[in-house]
């Protein structure tokens, strides 16, 4: 049972915004400066779909996708109160991630999704992905080159 009345729930899910959020852009963000990585933008609003980060030198879209909001397989779990609205709203969300991807790679971009779990659990993974992608397209910039 949900401790929080309808009104408290809305509200406080109405809160979380899909720019800037801690656990995903912060973090990968922080991660990127950690590692040396450059040459991204944030959120260009010249890019179909605003991806959470663009390398223009390699075309590589990467969006860092929460796990609740986008389903994860591996950690999503359905809330128990109103579960078919959330169902059917994770499914909205699933399907906008695949017309995005389908649309920037039919534009000549290459796409990356990386999952909020494997940024907060398994960062060095997380970047050693993109670093061989941007290495494949590249477009791979470093501060400190290993």
């Amino acid at each position: 049972m949900d401790w929080m009345t309808k009104e408290q729930r809305s509200r406080n899910m109405s809160a979380i915004r899909s720019k800037g959020n801690r656990s995903t852009e912060v973090a990968m963000r922080l991660r990127l400066v950690r590692a040396g990585i450059r040459g991204w933008r944030i959120q260009p609003k010249d890019v179909d779909g605003r991806p959470d980060f663009v390398f223009d030198s390699a075309g590589l879209a990467v969006f860092v996708d929460g796990c609740y909001w986008h389903g994860c397989p591996r950690c999503y779990r359905a809330p128990e109160q109103n579960s078919l609205y959330w169902q059917e709203k994770i499914a909205r969300n699933q399907a906008r991630d695949q017309r995005v991807s389908s649309r920037l790679r039919h534009q000549g971009w290459s796409v990356m999704r990386i999952w909020e779990h494997t940024l907060k659990k398994k960062p060095a993974e997380a970047m050693d992905r993109l670093r061989r992608k941007l290495a494949q397209l590249g477009g791979l910039s470093l501060k400190n080159p290993h």
